[in-house]
């Protein structure tokens, strides 16, 4: 958001796959005005302009994402075309101008490498730190994980019986944990995926639906497995997609006060017969991957690259830090601690783990 000495504001919205969306006006007794609707999109009839224009002079500068689209919705003409935007990407320029919606260069961002910790930590982690980034004590943040011991994670509204095979979790030595997100069951063994974090304010996707947060989060993901030699894609809701099949699955929470979370999983190198024996629903996870034989290892990363794991998370890991900026980070004394007593309290109970029988 840019504000000029005469309390101009000025926002920018590129629509993903469409067209710049600008955002100029002021801002007098809690009322928008003076508005200056532009960009490189296009408009048919070009009065319509006119018609977005008149709907935001005189709303509240408090107006909620859906209130401002919904009165440029109301204020179109009839047969009105919008060509590579929309309302809700007026709405979210508009939004930015405020300040109330934000960029990615808007926050200064840091990255945590892959650092070994319990299961139960890393889920008591993302509780932490998203509360940490809601409640402005930490920067957003991304942060991969790395596996101490195999285990399954199953998503915050799954059965565990239904999902876990008892027995052969006890055989294998698996660690069996819930997380805040939901979403499916995750198999995981030291070296078998590539998982990671993000943690940030819910301004990033301000006004945007879940189904258009996932592509556009994991936007610099795609960009770090083209140079890898992987052409990827979001297959909606929340799988990422290749020609060979689905390589990985996300997740999202939002919290109350204004954190969010959004973590990844990717399938590196995985056992999908110890998958298979472990979940209940495996043959369904391994048709979903686009497998055939449970005999075969699941190994697309590996498979399409041919690279190691470590070299595959620092080309995603560059990638990051090259688009915005990010700086190396660490986990502090504090928020270590605060994990491990949200694994007491939270995380490592009975009372968690079956809370959905």
């Amino acid at each position: 958001m840019a504000q000029g000495p005469a309390g101009e504001h000025h926002g920018e919205f590129k629509v993903p796959g469409g067209k710049l969306v600008v955002a100029d006006f002021g801002v007098a007794d809690g009322l928008i005005h003076g508005v200056s609707i532009n960009g490189d999109f296009f408009l048919e009839p070009d009065e319509a302009l006119d018609d977005i224009n008149a709907a935001l002079e005189g709303l509240p500068a408090g107006s909620t994402h859906g209130e401002i689209a919904e009165a440029v919705r109301r204020r179109l003409r009839p047969g009105a075309e919008l060509f590579g935007f929309s309302a809700d990407a007026v709405a979210t320029a508009v939004r930015r101008a405020l300040g109330r919606a934000s960029t990615w260069a808007d926050h200064s961002w840091e990255i945590i490498g892959p650092t070994p910790l319990s299961t139960g930590m890393h889920v008591a982690m993302d509780e932490v730190l998203t509360r940490r980034v809601g409640e402005g004590l930490r920067k957003p943040t991304l942060r991969f994980w790395e596996w101490e011991s195999p285990s399954v994670v199953i998503g915050s509204f799954q059965s565990v019986r239904n999902e876990v095979d008892d027995e052969a979790v006890r055989r294998h030595g698996i660690t069996v944990v819930r997380r805040i997100s939901g979403g499916g069951a995750m198999f995981m063994e030291h070296g078998n995926a590539i998982t990671y974090s993000l943690y940030f304010p819910q301004s990033l996707v301000d006004g945007m639906s879940f189904a258009d947060s996932y592509p556009f989060l994991d936007d610099w993901v795609m960009e770090g497995l083209r140079k890898l030699g992987i052409s990827a894609w979001y297959q909606p809701l929340n799988d990422i997609a290749t020609d060979l099949g689905k390589i990985g699955g996300a997740a999202q929470k939002r919290l109350s006060n204004g954190g969010m979370l959004h973590h990844v999983t990717m399938s590196y190198d995985i056992d999908a017969d110890k998958m298979l024996e472990v979940l209940r629903i495996g043959r369904e996870k391994l048709s979903d991957k686009g497998i055939k034989s449970a005999k075969k290892r699941v190994d697309p990363l590996r498979r399409q690259t041919g690279l190691a794991r470590e070299e595959i998370i620092r080309v995603l890991s560059d990638t990051f830090r090259e688009r915005y900026g990010a700086v190396d980070g660490e986990l502090s004394s504090l928020e270590l601690a605060a994990a491990r007593d949200l694994v007491d309290r939270k995380f490592g109970t009975e009372e968690w783990l079956h809370r959905v029988p």
